[in-house]
């Protein structure tokens, strides 16, 4: 099998959408609105009850319920439930959400959480129902909030919209480290998604080999950051390993000439022409990427290398030389 198309996931990038909420600038519950009715609750949220030291699936599966992956609890258990901790660490709930095909993103800042549910997305959160000296830790699922009351809604342990005072969840939120997650299908942006978080979101998709889904996520960022360039790279990626050549090979050609001096677009066109046996054009885009230069160009010499070595399994077109 030949080697894989280069594809851009920026370290940073991903090191910051794992960490979460790094703001601490308060949640900033909104006033009462007489344009909206209160309560305001999303629609489509079931709700799960939980077992003994089981929130952690069950906020689960409520949110991947809502967002069209069904799920029980039951089956999301042996995949994050680790029992010598009694509960669910928080990167067990993110690479689960992956594997089912789902964007994980988490909260930037406490103030995201309102917008989000406005948008309509529930977001699971972390709370410390104890204090910060006995901890008592506990996930809860946001869906909605009461304005006129000062209340937040919840579906949470074993009752479903429960109502907690603002300053209540807020405070135990707060000892969670404003944890909060979003499960979205990729077709949908969170609405309050940084450009570089949600693309580094959509990446972890592709590293699972998910093609299809990391496809679509891909394409929706593009919808709000047209040129950004690792969606556009990610995306020729993604039909390559979906086999779909013809495809690939005309999305890198419009990226090209989008992109003209980024040597990773004409590294991976030159990559799929050379599977499609163009090893005369694979070998003209492979030279020019290398003279673009940059910090793969490592690897754009060696694609190069290999176009000079290749020996095709048929007849290279009669046109090609």
């Amino acid at each position: 099998m030949r080697r894989q198309l280069e594809s851009l996931l920026f370290a940073a990038a991903l090191a910051v959408a794992l960490t979460g909420c790094a703001g601490r600038s308060g949640i900033g519950w909104p006033d009462p609105d007489p344009s909206r009715p209160m309560p305001y609750v999303i629609n489509g949220v079931p709700f799960f009850s939980q077992n003994v030291n089981q929130c952690g699936p069950a906020a689960l599966a409520m949110a991947l319920h809502w967002s069209g992956i069904p799920a029980s609890p039951q089956d999301l258990s042996e995949k994050v439930f680790t029992p010598s901790r009694r509960g669910s660490l928080q990167p067990a709930l993110v690479a689960a959400a992956r594997r089912n095909g789902r964007i994980a993103y988490l909260l930037a800042e406490p103030k995201d959480l309102v917008a989000e549910v406005a948008a309509g997305h529930p977001v699971i959160v972390l709370q410390n129902l104890g204090l910060s000296w006995y901890p008592v830790w506990h996930y809860s699922v946001v869906i909605g909030w009461d304005a006129v009351g000062k209340e937040v809604i919840l579906h949470s342990g074993v009752t479903p919209f429960r109502r907690t005072a603002f300053r209540t969840f807020e405070r135990t939120w707060a000892r969670g480290g404003y944890w909060g997650l979003l499960v979205l299908p990729p077709s949908d942006l969170p609405a309050t998604a940084e450009e570089s978080i949600y693309v580094a979101a959509a990446s972890q998709l592709e590293r699972l080999e998910n093609w299809g889904v990391a496809l679509q996520a891909y394409r929706s960022a593009l919808t709000r950051w047209p040129d950004n360039l690792p969606a556009v790279v990610g995306i020729g990626v993604c039909l390559y390993r979906m086999g779909d050549l013809a495809s690939a090979e005309t999305h890198l050609r419009a990226a090209g000439k989008r992109f003209p001096q980024e040597g990773v677009v004409f590294n991976n066109l030159a990559q799929v022409l050379l599977e499609q046996g163009r090893r005369g054009e694979a070998l003209q885009a492979a030279t020019y990427a290398l003279e673009c230069g940059g910090p793969l160009k490592s690897h754009f010499e060696e694609t190069l290398e290999e176009i000079h070595n290749y020996k095709p399994d048929t007849i290279d077109n009669p046109n090609e030389k």
